[in-house]
């Protein structure tokens, strides 16, 4: 079993707002230079082709025509007129898309999005998904949450662990079968340990709880709950788990009192095993994302994934999913953070009609572990057109190391996990970056002036905010195009590199997604 996800808080986070998070949602729309934005919640990304078809006409109706898969594998829907707002409500809602008004922005949950289908994992947890979507939506209380607090749901594989959710469930392997559903009810005998039984751990914070995975849901809205609380105790109205004060920080006794007083059978879930003296505390593995192309169980297809280049659909795109997931799979359809969808029970021989419609099919695709922010025109913030500039290098490094483009610092839609980072700093140049695993991007590399710009305002799911200290002095532009510094945390071998233009990053990309060095040449002057 992989190591309890590392989402402990972070001590030098403790902000204190004065208003609320200004995340865009269906209903509140953000402006952008590009016309309104929509951010349509879809908790683990899950979708009927009924409702893909819906989001492809409200696109191309009220819309650009397309739709952004976000980095919490949400939609997004670009370049709406303001006065559509109640239309486009209207659409959603026949689709079964939106709840009252006052959840719509609450709804962030992530799940494997192979749970169920290829075997690996010790429970599915997409029944235990709906279930938290519904508890969501039924009570007043969890409208108090930002709409940046994150739920994960990993089934045991440990592709959830990279995602810096606030309240994360993560599968145990018990004596069952790998993969079994979730089975039993609230009176099912024996306690969450009980031999036979798939187990789950509930983690918020510091605070770990070992539940029944058919009081799981219920332990999650609990948790969250708990987080409300001491958001209120300590007045510094934080958004996420990791911004609490450490006088206020969650702790298993609260957990285990609360799950005490709703009647549900929970323990302390062991802490993570120790690292070795010496050696910085345990992290846990690599996330793997689904891989597009087919995936099998037992020497059966079970599933296929497709990437989406950029993480941006068009109209006829999102039905060419939904038709072959009708006519082929089981109608459903996973969007998944990684800017892919995943189609259950559709066989490898359908894979040519998605690569057809431009999909992404083969993990040899150069479009493969690429992605990047809006950039220019449709953010006012960004320093260049990252979309026409990764167009441009797709092929640097193919199949290596993910590569995220910003046009700013704020770095808006990044990937959690190990990642080539590059930020525009604006005439046509970037700051190029080897990120490690769970570390966020902005502790990685220099801070330029707009790295200091508020992410509340970022339109795509924002980044984690980086800790006061953790970034270097800003870069001075008029460093050399060949300077080099190593990062925090990046190691000699991964040095960050100033003020490169397009041209030069193809051969610095190329060595960074391959693993290679990016070897220091003396400084030019310009």
């Amino acid at each position: 079993m992989p190591p309890t996800p590392a989402n402990r808080p972070d001590r030098d986070e403790s902000p204190v707002r004065d208003r609320g998070d200004a995340c865009p949602g269906a209903l509140r729309l953000h402006t952008a230079d590009d016309g309104a934005l929509a951010r349509v919640r879809v908790p683990a990304g899950l979708l009927d082709a009924r409702q893909a078809y819906a989001l492809a006409d409200a696109a191309e109706r009220l819309g650009d025509g397309a739709l952004d898969i976000t980095s919490r594998g949400n939609l997004q829907l670009r370049g709406l007129d303001p006065v559509c707002a109640g239309e486009l409500a209207e659409l959603l809602d026949a689709a079964d898309l939106l709840p009252a008004p006052a959840h719509e922005r609450i709804r962030n949950v992530v799940a494997s999005p192979l749970s169920g289908l290829d075997g690996r994992g010790h429970l599915d947890v997409r029944p235990l998904v709906r279930e938290l979507d519904t508890l969501l939506c039924a009570g007043a209380r969890a409208t108090a949450l930002s709409g940046r607090f994150l739920f994960a749901l990993d089934d045991g594989r440990g592709d959830m662990a990279e995602l810096a959710a606030d309240v994360m469930l993560l599968a145990e392997a018990g004596d069952g079968a790998p993969g079994a559903p979730v089975t039993g009810g609230a009176g099912a005998p024996g306690g969450p340990g009980a031999p036979g039984r798939p187990r789950v751990r509930v983690v918020a914070g510091e605070a770990r709880v070992r539940v029944r995975p058919e009081d799981a849901a219920r332990m999650l809205l609990l948790a969250a709950e708990a987080f409300l609380d001491a958001a209120d105790a300590s007045g510094a109205r934080p958004w996420r788990v990791r911004e609490l004060p450490p006088e206020h920080a969650l702790s298993t006794r609260d957990l285990l009192r609360r799950a005490a007083a709703a009647d549900l059978p929970a323990e302390p879930a062991p802490e993570p095993p120790a690292a070795p003296e010496g050696t910085g505390p345990a992290e846990p593995p690599a996330p793997e994302p689904p891989a597009p192309g087919a995936h099998a169980r037992d020497g059966a297809d079970a599933a296929v994934c497709a990437g989406v280049v950029l993480g941006r659909m068009s109209a006829a795109q999102v039905r060419s999913l939904a038709r072959v997931a009708e006519r082929h799979g089981t109608g459903e359809l996973r969007v998944t953070p990684w800017r892919s969808v995943v189609l259950p029970g559709v066989a490898a021989a359908h894979l040519p009609e998605l690569a057809a419609a431009g999909l992404v099919t083969g993990a040899g695709s150069p479009w493969h572990g690429v992605s990047a922010c809006t950039g220019r025109p449709g953010c006012g913030k960004a320093l260049a057109d990252v979309r026409a500039d990764a167009t441009a290098l797709a092929a640097a490094g193919a199949g290596g190391t993910p590569v995220h483009w910003s046009g700013c610092g704020r770095r808006c839609g990044h990937p959690h996990g190990a990642h080539v980072d590059l930020v525009a700093t604006g005439e046509g140049r970037y700051t190029l970056a080897v990120v490690p695993a769970n570390r966020p991007a902005a502790a990685a590399v220099p801070a330029t002036e707009a790295a200091t710009a508020s992410a509340t305002e970022a339109v795509p799911e924002a980044p984690p905010e980086a800790s006061p200290g953790a970034v270097p002095a800003k870069v001075n532009a008029t460093e050399s195009a060949t300077e080099t510094a190593t990062a925090p945390g990046t190691g000699a071998d991964h040095p960050v590199r100033h003020d490169l233009d397009v041209p030069e990053l193809a051969g610095a990309l190329a060595a960074a997604r391959g693993g290679r060095p990016l070897h220091h040449r003396p400084a030019t002057t310009k």
